[in-house]
């Protein structure tokens, strides 16, 4: 059997070309397991969201990108997850996030102030709640909700009900209770389209209005320049005193 020479300088060559390809594959396997991470996390625990509306000011601005805790509130149907895993009920006031009743591609943010069985009216913008057994209507305090448009033809909005609130089923409405459509147009949301409760506005930006004036008489922007007015409308158009901030 012939026998190969052995070559100090071959075997240092194999060792350098396989250096690349073993770092190279260790950080695939790094990529690998932060996608993994990162999936797991947004199916299971948290999921950030934007708000694209005014049905929630003053609590939640038209630029705010929030972080909803879906662990907390997820449907459980086995009693030993249930018994073993720490979710919470949906508690009157949560500002919680669902899938549309109607439009299921649809993800909708407002406040759960109807829970399963009780009766709800609502009396020149005053929420009355009667509880099952109970034979009267307590009102609710809100100090969330805004009234935005006093001369607007709200009556609809502002009288509603009486209605009960079947079981498995829950009725939200905006803060923005004169803009917003809700449990008033629509029903009652039901318990597995929750996907969980809101946590906190990660980042809040303002969008700057266009200046059609001014911007007509300017000469075409470049890319270097429109990069850096990015960059800085960044941090100009930040609201850095929401930024950070709990929903409550």
């Amino acid at each position: 059997m012939p026998i190969v020479p052995y070559s100090a300088g071959a075997a240092r060559r194999t060792t350098i070309s396989a250096k690349p390809r073993r770092i190279l594959f260790e950080y695939a396997q790094a990529a690998l397991v932060a996608v993994i991470f990162a999936l797991f996390v947004r199916t299971f625990l948290c999921q950030p969201f934007t708000i694209p509306s005014p049905s929630m000011e003053d609590t939640l601005l038209v630029g705010d990108y929030i972080l909803v805790n879906k662990f907390v509130l997820t449907s459980l149907a086995h009693p030993i997850e249930r018994a073993v895993l720490p979710v919470a009920d949906i508690r009157r006031q949560d500002v919680i996030v669902f899938r549309s009743p109607h439009d299921e591609s649809q993800d909708y943010v407002k406040r759960a102030i109807g829970l399963p069985g009780e009766t709800l009216k609502i009396v020149d913008r005053v929420v009355y709640i009667r509880k099952p057994g109970e034979e009267g209507y307590v009102p609710i305090i809100e100090p969330y909700a805004s009234h935005r448009y006093p001369d607007a033809d709200t009556a609809s909005l502002d009288n509603f009900g009486p209605v009960t609130i079947p079981a498995g089923q829950y009725f939200v409405m905006g803060d923005n209770r004169d803009d917003s459509s809700d449990s008033r147009d629509w029903g009652t949301v039901p318990r597995d389209h929750i996907v969980g409760r809101t946590l906190l506005i990660y980042w809040s930006f303002a969008e700057a209005a266009p200046d059609g004036a001014r911007a007509a008489g300017r000469r075409p922007l470049t890319a270097a320049a429109r990069l850096l007015g990015s960059a800085g409308a960044i941090f100009t158009g930040t609201r850095w005193e929401r930024s950070g901030k709990l929903i409550r």
